[in-house]
């Protein structure tokens, strides 16, 4: 699932037992096969497993409900007069059973709402056995990305239609069939679906018929899946475009709302180059005769895109390319989030999780895959430098002591939502490739590639990996990837005085801890591999164990730690180490030069050197950095302008700073797209837009008023950035004008970047205009809980406060898989202390104690960014002063 951030109403608080697994699971080629866990996390019971299921489900779309029947083929594997079952929003017509062909017995259903499962009692033991159970039932279908959904647009002639889409991780397939609802219950599925004979159904596999029916509908039922755990069954039904290609022997194809055929050509590519690639790096080929990726509109605050095995579902907002609205960056991450989710193909789908526990085994993995990728087909778009971005986001949340390890516990299915987060996403990926660099890219791929042939069609922790990689040749890997996974936080390398004899640095390091808001804590103690050299000369590489080592570098030139900046760690120098360092950094390579520039703030920020350190780096940046070093740059001076909001004198030199430094990188680049310019500089353009325009730098306002007089005439890749000036600094009559354009958009990612786009403005009568306007019916029921996010990034307390005050309406309005999320992001970027208390009380009346860790982590990067500010202000004007030109 993408998103890494991304993923809810309470659903269970009972603490989960770890009990033995079923003993037979056949495989996919039909041999019965000894389970490879021997217990894991259930809620269920172990007394019986299902082997397959078929479905057949009857939408009523404009009505929202459904009606469905399943036979599920189960094996009883202890005695037992019941049978317990996970069942979420349905209603049940009648129950029965019976063993072979045997007469069926019925049975009761008693349904446990706040365990979401369903009890079939049937008066009499059950021996030991194979049976078939038969169940009819009813549900309904949301409005909201979750279960069984429906995503309201336009077709081409401007008339409404309405299309149905499935969403069941982490734990909603249950919302859809009452099923065996967890990961390690993996099953063969067959799916019908009875619907409307002019529009399309899409599932997992393709359709092995199609059968006309009375009423103008037909039964489509398709192929009988491989086993797969029930979070990946997909069903999409509405009036559909489709293109296809082959790719070897797997068809891949993309399918949309009909009359958006051209927009999905590019993903199409991407998804054909992909696949032939993992197909090489897996060595296991891709198993399904299709992979399809089904755009949907509309969108989420749990998830963009979801890996559902062989039928992707993703949002058409990162799928589709709009010429109309799609950004160059945008354009980028449709191979980026195409190349995740096919990575799940693999990791995920073929060998999945046996709990969520180990979560980032599927994400941490394909955001590490997609970055490789992207790194291999597209090595101009700046990847390796995306990934040290992609590290520092983790390590900003890792700092903190409400963080959790990688493999952490899950214990409620609100915790397994919980659970797609930063830390699983991005310091999974940091880890792998800091593991990856350890063991050497021929020797971890082929640990890959021996875990999945090993495992396909099985349930995994995390050690099977790290035991196929170790058999692979890399040993020792397991005690440095324990130390990263199990135990959370972030180890901090000090360097030592560094003395040079005979052509060799050498130098002493120890190993602490890097916390935000713990500093004075006992460190933990990690296995760190450490790759050091010194400037132009070659690296070498340590394992810096028990909290000290020393290094010997070739070289007596500056020296740099953590060089390629594959280590996840923060590193603090020498005073005069970081100036030599700062001084040669226009030397430096781009990726290098983002992550010592990134450390050294956050060091400086969190007190562990001075504010100029930091600084000083930041106006080392050259005018003709590589683009993503200088999209950080613009970043952290943003942040510097933010730090002084109330003071508009210091705001204003900051401001022109800003434009002294950035405006004529900006001239350079043009206002407008170039023809055959590179690639980063044509989504930097759009970085410096909305920075400058935000800060009032008066050549990108004017230019913006400038265009805001025919907006059609905008190029599509800017379209947002200049609408995004223009929105922030809107009067009233602008921004009805944007109101109109939202109104009368007609394609659904355009309709939802205007509305948006409302919600941006600095003006704080507009902004609650915007979110009065998020609580009608206009917007659309996915797009107004994003016009609310969009105020709470510059109006945090009136976001936070109009939410708490429609607090039943807004839950209408947010996925229930992502709204404690929702909640604590609303406080993010909060000026006023009371925000935290608004934030605690909230959680304390409706949130589990054992559920608030979103809510926990935004109180407490609150509590510190309010205790630091006067002295990262202090030390910033003094800086200021001392470098007036």
């Amino acid at each position: 699932m993408q998103g890494r951030m991304v993923r809810a109403a309470l659903l269970s608080a009972t603490m989960l037992a770890a009990c033995p697994a079923a003993a037979q699971a056949p495989l996919a080629n039909g041999q019965p096969q000894q389970d490879t866990i021997d217990s894991v996390v259930t809620q269920l019971p172990r007394t019986a497993v299902p082997r397959h299921y078929a479905i057949e489900v009857t939408p009523d779309a404009p009505n929202l409900r459904f009606s469905g029947r399943v036979a599920i083929d189960v094996d009883v594997v202890k005695p037992t007069d019941r049978l317990v079952l996970n069942a979420k929003e349905l209603t049940f017509d009648s129950v029965s059973i019976r063993a072979g062909s045997g007469a069926p017995k019925p049975g009761t259903a008693t349904i446990d709402p706040k365990a979401q499962t369903v009890t079939l009692a049937f008066g009499s033991q059950l021996a030991p056995g194979r049976y078939r159970l038969d169940i009819a039932y009813r549900g309904v279908i949301h409005q909201q990305a979750n279960g069984f959904f429906a995503l309201d647009s336009k077709a081409p002639d401007g008339s409404p239609r309405r299309s149905l889409f499935t969403q069941f991780e982490a734990a909603d397939a249950r919302a859809f069939v009452p099923s065996w609802d967890e990961p390690d219950y993996k099953a063969r599925w067959d799916l019908s679906v009875v619907a409307p004979a002019n529009l399309m159904a899409v599932g997992n596999m393709p359709a092995a018929r199609t059968e006309p029916l009375p009423g103008n509908l037909k039964r489509v039922t398709f192929r009988q899946t491989p086993l797969m755990s029930s979070y990946l069954l997909f069903l999409g039904v509405g009036d559909f475009g489709r293109i296809k290609t082959m790719s070897g022997n797997t068809e891949v194809a993309i399918t949309m709302g009909r009359g958006n055929e051209a927009k999905a050509q590019t993903a199409l590519d991407a998804e054909a180059q992909v696949l032939t690639y993992y197909n090489q790096y897996f060595g296991t080929p891709y198993p399904l005769p299709k992979l399809e990726n089904v755009a949907g509109p509309g969108q989420s605050q749990f998830f963009g895109a979801m890996e559902n095995w062989g039928a992707i579902f993703t949002f058409e907002r990162i799928l589709l390319d709009d010429p109309a609205i799609t950004t160059d960056a945008e354009r980028q991450a449709i191979f980026g989030v195409q190349a995740h989710e096919m990575a799940h193909q693999w990791f995920g789908d073929l060998v999945t999780m046996a709990w969520w526990d180990d979560l980032w085994l599927n994400e941490g993995f394909a955001s590490w895959m997609a970055n490789k990728t992207t790194q291999h087909f597209h090595p101009d778009w700046g990847a390796d430098v995306e990934h040290v971005a992609s590290r520092e986001e983790a390590l900003d949340i890792d700092a903190f002591a409400t963080t959790h390890p990688i493999v952490q516990s899950v214990r409620t299915v609100e915790q397994a939502n919980q659970a797609f987060d930063t830390i699983t996403y991005s310091k999974g990926e940091s880890v792998l490739t800091m593991l990856e660099g350890f063991a050497g890219p021929d020797v971890w791929q082929k640990g890959i590639q021996a875990y999945i042939a090993a495992h396909k069609y099985r349930n995994t922790r995390t050690d099977d990996l790290w035991h196929a990689v170790e058999q692979a040749g890399a040993a020792g890997i397991t005690q440095i990837a324990h130390d990263f996974t199990l135990q959370p936080g972030v180890p901090l390398i000090r360097v030592g005085a560094a003395s040079c004899a005979g052509g060799s640095t050498t130098v002493s390091v120890t190993q602490g801890q890097f916390s935000e808001d713990k500093p004075d804590a006992a460190p933990l103690r990690w296995h760190v591999p450490v790759r050091a050299m010194t400037l132009g000369g070659a690296p070498m590489r340590a394992i810096v164990a028990n909290g000290s080592g020393e290094l010997k570098v070739a070289g007596c030139a500056p020296l740099l730690i953590n060089a390629g900046q594959t280590g996840y760690y923060r590193t603090l120098y020498q005073p005069d180490q970081i100036a030599q360092l700062t001084k040669a950094y226009a030397s430096l390579a781009p990726v290098d030069q983002y992550g010592l520039l990134a450390d050294n703030l956050a060091l400086a920020s969190a007190n562990y050197q001075p504010m100029a350190v930091g600084l000083d780096l930041l106006a080392a940046v050259p005018a003709d950095a590589q683009p993503k070093v200088t999209e950080l740059a613009v970043q952290e001076w943003s942040a510097l302008y933010q730090l002084f909001d109330g003071d508009a004198a210091t705001q204003a030199r900051i401001a022109a700073d800003m434009s002294a430094r950035f405006g004529p990188v900006l001239q350079r680049l043009g206002m407008a797209p170039r023809a055959g310019e590179p690639v980063l500089e044509a989504t930097l353009r759009p970085v410096l837009i909305r920075a400058l325009g935000r800060v009032g730098d008066q050549t990108v306002t004017a230019e913006a008023r400038r265009l805001f007089q025919d907006p059609a005439s905008i190029p599509g890749s800017l379209k947002s950035a200049w609408l995004r000036v223009v929105a922030e600094n809107a009067d009233a009559a602008t921004w009805d004008r944007l109101h109109a354009l939202a109104k009368g958009a007609s394609g659904a990612v355009e309709r939802s970047t205007f509305y948006d786009l409302l919600g941006r403005t600095r003006d704080p009568a507009l902004a609650q205009r915007a979110l009065d306007l998020s609580l009608t019916d206009e917007p659309g029921p996915t797009i107004s809980s994003d016009m609310i996010g969009a105020v709470a990034n510059r109006h945090s307390e009136l976001a936070l406060d109009f939410v708490l005050a429609h607090l039943d309406r807004v839950r209408q309005l947010t996925d229930t898989s992502g709204w404690s999320r929702f909640i604590a992001r609303l406080g993010e970027s909060s000026h006023q202390p009371t925000t935290i208390d608004k934030l605690d009380a909230y959680a304390t009346a409706h949130v589990a104690a054992t559920d608030r860790k979103p809510i926990d982590q935004t109180i407490a990067h609150l509590r510190t960014r309010f205790a630091r500010q006067a002295r990262l202000q202090e030390q910033t004007r003094a800086w200021l002063a001392a470098h007036a030109s």
